[in-house]
């Protein structure tokens, strides 16, 4: 493999790593918050409050797994 291939598969490796890390249902609820924040402003109802909302939740959603998985 050339030099930049490997530059580039180490590059892309690492934010792999970063933005799903240990859990990929939080990478994923994420992106669906995102999506569903910017579908909630394209139209007249405020966007604002959905994005912390959801965060919220996955947060809760993430320390309840963590908690019943050190449980077990």
């Amino acid at each position: 493999m050339s030099r930049t291939g490997s530059a580039l598969r180490g590059f892309v490796a690492f934010w792999w790593d970063f933005i799903v890390g240990d859990d990929w249902r939080i990478a994923g609820g994420v992106i669906v918050a995102l999506t569903a924040t910017t579908a909630l402003a394209r139209t007249s109802v405020p966007a604002w409050w959905l994005l912390p909302v959801a965060v919220a939740a996955l947060l809760a959603i993430s320390l309840w797994r963590a908690v019943r998985a050190s449980l077990t």
